[in-house]
This record gives structure tokens, C-alpha cells and sequence, in this order.
């Protein structure tokens, strides 16, 4: 087995584990932990190797994979798992930490000698399971060349920027900031639409195949029309990442209106029990008032 050939995933929840399950697939020898090790467990009997220590699962690893819930998660697992980390090891950060979170990871990564690379991914359950996620990344020319061939088993597309880690991270916060525009509009238009007695499908009806529609929009109308919030993107990740975005464009001294609301709506959802539902039980958060009564 070669360097080349062995990945570590730290973190298999939704995203991690079909990540992990893609690397299989593509007959990289993986090894896998998770902090709840149920998930992580789970993976042995399609081939992995299960760890139960962050340190076991990175040690002879070419490749480190990190798919965690923020800055602080990811940053606490890579000292734990720093026993068994060796110089020159590529570790691909895939979870959506911001810029200001990727800063103390990066710099981790300079202080033990790892080929760091910024990679956020673009996507939810469906492509990650299938392998066509969308990766952002931006880091160390030698890092993209350790990482091909985890790049090429987790997703159809890298999306190139510079060698400067943070750049992905910028760019994953704007992306991310489209889709819960998305998601909380089209919660709250149903919601009004509930509100005002009108069918949701004359809605859709009137928007088929126009400018105003779109396939997300048919996706996540459909979870809410069906009650159906089976988590593709979990509400409370949703809501970590509303917070960052609006964090990130305070310090840039940009003022946003709508990201802040979305980050209290989808707040007020997971306070009600539903943050490990889909984001599109944002739609729940219209009727708090009315339930409560």
C-alpha cells in the first residue's frame, strides 16, 4: 500500500462517510473515526478500517480528509490526532469553517509540516453518495498533487484558486450564501402561501419552467409539501453556516439584511427540535406563534 493509495477520514456523518464510502469505491485503503463511533463503525463492513482514535486513524495515512461540523471541532480532533500525523501529509479540510475558522487550521498546518489544502465542498447527501460533489480549493501546489486521487473518488469537479488557503472558504460562504437564500425564500413563500389559503402547487404551476424556477426550488418545496425533512443539508449546520456568512461580511464591512433573518429563522427552527432535519423544516419557523397558542 502506498501513501498515494491510504485517505483517513475524520468525521463520517452525512457528508463524511459518503466521502469515505467513494474512496472505497475507488480502491483507496481508508481508515475511518468519528467522534460518535456508531457512525464510524458502520463503515467497516463496506471495507474500512475503523479507529477509534483520531490518531490511529491518520497514522502511515497519505492523505487526511477532515469533514467536521466547524473551526473548533476540526482544530481539536487534528491535535488529537497529532501523535500519529507525519511531516508532508496532505490533509484536505472539506468542512465549511469560513475564512476566519480556516486561519488557526492553516496555521496548525504550517507548525507540524502538513500539505494543507482549503477545500470545502459543494453539495449535499445525493452527490456527495454519488461522488459528484463540487470541491473548492486553494492551498499548496503539493498538496494538489498528493490529493488527486481523493479529489478525483469524492467529486466531478475542483474548482481551482491559489495557492493561498482561506481563498476556497471565501468563496464556499458566498456559494452557501445563494443556497439558504433559496431555501429559507422558498420556506417562507409556502408558509405565506399556508398563511393566505392558497394551494402550494398553484404556485409551482405558475412558475414552471420560467425564469423564477428552479430544480432546488422544486427539491425543497417538495420536502415541505410532503413533511418530508430527511436531512440532505441538516438545519443546524444551515444555521452555523447563516451565522459565519453574516460574521464574515461584518468584518468586510458589508451589511446584509437577509442572511442575518435567515440565521435567526433557522435558529428559532432548531431551538423548536429540528435542527437534525433538513434546512427546509426552516419552514416550521412561520408557525411558532400559532402553534404555540
Amino acid at each position: 500500500m502506498s501513501e498515494t493509495t491510504s485517505a483517513a477520514v475524520l468525521g463520517t456523518g452525512t457528508m463524511g462517510a459518503a466521502m469515505a464510502r467513494n474512496l472505497l469505491a475507488a480502491g483507496l485503503h481508508v481508515r475511518v473515526w468519528n467522534r460518535t463511533p456508531a457512525k464510524a463503525e458502520a463503515l467497516a463492513g463496506e471495507g474500512a478500517v475503523f479507529c477509534s482514535e483520531p490518531a490511529d486513524a491518520v497514522r502511515g495515512a497519505g492523505t487526511v480528509l477532515t469533514s467536521l461540523f466547524d473551526s473548533a471541532s476540526v482544530l481539536r480532533t487534528m491535535h488529537e490526532a497529532l501523535e500519529g500525523l507525519s511531516e508532508g501529509t496532505a490533509w484536505l479540510q472539506t468542512s465549511t469553517v469560513g475564512p476566519e475558522g480556516t486561519a488557526p487550521l492553516a496555521a496548525f498546518a504550517r507548525e507540524h509540516g502538513l500539505e494543507f489544502l482549503d477545500s470545502p465542498v459543494l453539495g449535499t447527501k445525493a452527490p456527495a453518495e454519488a461522488g459528484r460533489l463540487t470541491v473548492l480549493a486553494s492551498g499548496s501546489t503539493a498538496a494538489r498533487d498528493m490529493a488527486g486521487p481523493v479529489l478525483d473518488a469524492i467529486g466531478s469537479r475542483t474548482v481551482w484558486l491559489d495557492t493561498e488557503p482561506g481563498s476556497a472558504s471565501r468563496l464556499k460562504l458566498v456559494l452557501n450564501n445563494w443556497v439558504l437564500t433559496l431555501i429559507n425564500g422558498t420556506a417562507e413563500t409556502l408558509a405565506l402561501a399556508e398563511g393566505l389559503g392558497v394551494d402550494p402547487s398553484a404556485f409551482l404551476d405558475a412558475v414552471q419552467g420560467g425564469p423564477l424556477d428552479s430544480p432546488y426550488l422544486r427539491t425543497k418545496a417538495a420536502n415541505i409539501i410532503n413533511a418530508d425533512y430527511t436531512a440532505s443539508f441538516p438545519l443546524s449546520g444551515a444555521r452555523k453556516d447563516a451565522t459565519l456568512i453574516a460574521q464574515e461580511a461584518e468584518r468586510a464591512g458589508v451589511r446584509l439584511d437577509l442572511a442575518p433573518a435567515g440565521a435567526e429563522r433557522l435558529r428559532r427552527a432548531e431551538e423548536s427540535g429540528h435542527g437534525a432535519e433538513d434546512a427546509a423544516a426552516s419552514f416550521l419557523a412561520g408557525f411558532e406563534e400559532r402553534r404555540r397558542s
